[in-house]
């Protein structure tokens, strides 16, 4: 229904709530995959949501996110304009925000996919997350490592408008321009007040790999050749990684995590054709 792994997120937050919370509805702000999960998690829940969006999200998730029966609220040319937007909404209507990911709830939910990774595969020596606000890749590392400090968490991300690992170099919370990238649902900051991913991220994740547009394009056009599978930019960036060879230390037992398949048909296709005719 959602297509990407927002939904355990989404779903351990809401379900947190307190009715009285419930009652005065839900708003979120996202790149289109968040804003998704929440939409379906509040229709099942019977909770009105409202989801802030920047002029940026691509045309599919809008729509998908009004077949969802939410209020789309399109503000900005950023995530970091649309959530000021989420905020003032919040304000004026009493309804809770929910956060992409820096929230304890959030982060539980996405790092229950580091707990079903181990059930399936318990002697690995890396994994391979994309990267953006941490929310999943604080989740799955503190998994991981809970179990075995010794797994590598490498995160990949895109080149352009890298915050988090701006921020990491910076040993604090840093803003980006966003720039156009096919891993869209990467773009954003983490927040100037970041309570929780960016410490666990310092704490829990041994390495931060960067991408380029073509090798992102790269990794989307191998999964769709080699394994049948449509991933949009940000849910192919492990793959990309493993195919340039940017990642050091491997060892013999990896997860790649593909985290999203939400991609604009029309640009998926231009990006596999163009792969097609530069690999003939």
């Amino acid at each position: 229904e959602t297509g990407a792994f927002k939904l355990r997120g989404a779903t351990s937050k809401l379900l947190s709530l307190t009715a009285e919370e419930r009652g005065r509805g839900v708003i979120a702000v996202s790149t289109g995959n968040h804003g998704r999960a929440v939409a379906y998690v509040a229709g099942q829940l019977g909770i009105t949501a409202a989801v802030c969006i920047s002029e940026r999200v691509p045309e599919n998730k809008v729509k998908a996110l009004r077949q969802l029966k939410a209020e789309v609220v399109i503000h900005g040319q950023s995530q970091d304009e649309a959530e000021v937007r989420a905020k003032q909404i919040q304000d004026e209507r009493g309804a809770t925000l929910i956060p992409p990911f820096d929230d304890a709830h959030i982060i539980a939910g996405q790092g229950t996919l580091g707990l079903e990774l181990l059930a399936d595969a318990p002697k690995l020596d890396t994994v391979l997350v994309p990267l953006s606000g941490g929310g999943l890749i604080a989740g799955v590392a503190l998994a991981l490592k809970a179990a075995n400090p010794n797994i590598r968490v490498v995160g990949i991300s895109m080149e352009r408008a890298a915050v988090m690992y701006r921020s990491l170099q910076a040993g604090q919370p840093v803003q980006l321009p966003e720039e156009p990238t096919l891993a869209d649902s990467l773009q954003g900051g983490i927040g100037l007040h970041n309570q929780y991913t960016l410490a666990m991220v310092q704490q829990y994740v041994d390495d931060v790999i960067l991408l380029t547009e073509a090798e992102i394009a790269a990794g989307m056009a191998f999964a769709f050749f080699e394994h049948h599978l449509v991933l949009e930019g940000a849910g192919a960036v492990g793959i990309a990684a493993l195919l340039c060879d940017k990642v050091p230390h491997l060892g013999q037992h990896v997860a790649v995590v593909l985290s999203g398949g939400n991609v604009d048909m029309a640009a998926f296709l231009a990006v596999v054709q163009e792969e097609r005719e530069t690999g003939d």
